[in-house]
């Protein structure tokens, strides 16, 4: 079942990213308001078409991933994203992540290597 690992991992790549595409998008879109101009400025936001592109990137190999592989080790394996998102936090926003967010992100590592055995 190591088969599946790497394909997980670029699957849980896309899906952060396009949770990071999303924050960044919101953080530009300012505050709504029910009218034309705030939507039309919501056309030249970018990171919504880096969002969706991501989302569907991830939800295409998420299809491969369903089709070819046992539900059971599929979809613990869509916990590597939780991984990128704390990697994304770190470096794309510059969080600091205490110790013991650390120790959990270690355990679901040790869970997806348990489950791909």
């Amino acid at each position: 079942m190591w088969k599946i690992v790497p394909i997980a991992l670029i699957q849980s790549v896309f899906l952060a990213l396009g949770q990071v595409f999303l924050k960044l998008a919101l953080a530009r879109m300012g505050d709504f308001v029910w009218k034309w101009k705030f939507f039309a400025a919501q056309l030249t936001n970018w990171w919504w078409l880096g969002c969706g592109l991501s989302f569907l990137t991830a939800s295409l190999l998420w299809f491969y991933i369903l089709k070819h592989f046992p539900f059971s080790i599929a979809y613990p394996m869509s916990s590597l994203s939780y991984v990128m998102g704390m990697l994304a936090a770190i470096f794309i926003f510059g969080e600091q992540v205490p110790l013991v967010r650390w120790i959990g992100i270690l355990l679901i590592l040790l869970g997806c290597v348990l489950i791909a055995r």
